[in-house]
C-alpha cells in the first residue's frame, strides 16, 4: 500500500507585472518515510524553481489512492464510503476512503472516480467531491543505488558464468 504525503512549499514567484509575490503550493509525494518525501520535494521543486524555496509542512495523507488522466489537470478529492463486514464482530461497519482524480470539473471528477471503481465488489457511494489544493503528485521510484565498491549482483553473476565457460574450455 502506498503512503502518501501532502507537502507544503513556500517560494518568491514573479507575477505579470513584474512584482515578487509569495507564494505557498502544495504538492503529494509517494514515499516510504517523511525523509523521502521531504528529499523528493527538494528534488522536483529545485528544478521548477529558480531561486530560494522552503518546505513549511509535511504530512500524512489520508489519501488511499490517485486516478490519473492524462487529459485534465486539476486534482479532485473524493470520499468514497462503502460497508465492510467486520472480521471479530461480524457486523457490518462503514469505510470512508479519500482517493483522488484528474478531472476538468466536478461532475467528470465523479463520473471518472466511479468508473475507476467499478470493479469493486461491494456496493460504494461518493458522497463528497471537492476540488484539491494539490498541484502535481510526484510516485515512489524504486531506484537502487550501488554504494561505492560494490557491483551489483547481475553483473557479478555474469562475469561469473563467463569465468564458469572459460574455465569448461580448459
Amino acid at each position: 500500500m502506498k503512503t502518501w504525503f501532502t507537502c507544503k512549499v513556500k517560494y518568491m514567484k514573479e507575477d505579470e507585472q513584474g512584482r515578487t509575490k509569495s507564494v505557498s503550493e502544495t504538492y503529494l509525494a509517494d514515499a516510504l518515510s517523511f525523509t523521502e518525501a521531504e528529499a523528493k520535494i527538494y528534488e522536483e521543486i529545485g528544478q521548477r524553481v529558480m531561486g530560494e524555496f522552503q518546505v513549511t509542512g509535511i504530512a500524512k495523507s489520508r489519501v488511499t489512492d490517485v486516478f490519473e488522466y492524462p487529459d485534465a489537470d486539476t486534482f479532485f478529492n473524493c470520499k468514497v464510503v462503502y460497508m465492510a463486514a467486520d472480521a471479530d464482530s461480524g457486523k457490518e461497519k462503514k469505510i470512508s476512503n479519500l482517493m483522488m482524480v484528474t478531472a476538468s470539473d466536478v461532475k467528470q471528477a465523479y463520473e471518472r472516480i466511479r468508473e475507476s471503481l467499478n470493479n469493486m465488489l461491494v456496493t460504494f457511494t461518493i458522497p463528497e467531491v471537492k476540488e484539491s489544493p494539490v498541484l502535481e503528485i510526484f510516485h515512489h521510484t524504486a531506484e537502487q543505488k550501488v554504494p561505492e565498491g560494490f557491483k551489483p549482483i547481475a553483473e557479478v553473476q555474469g562475469s561469473q558464468e563467463d569465468e564458469d565457460e572459460e574455465d569448461e574450455e580448459i
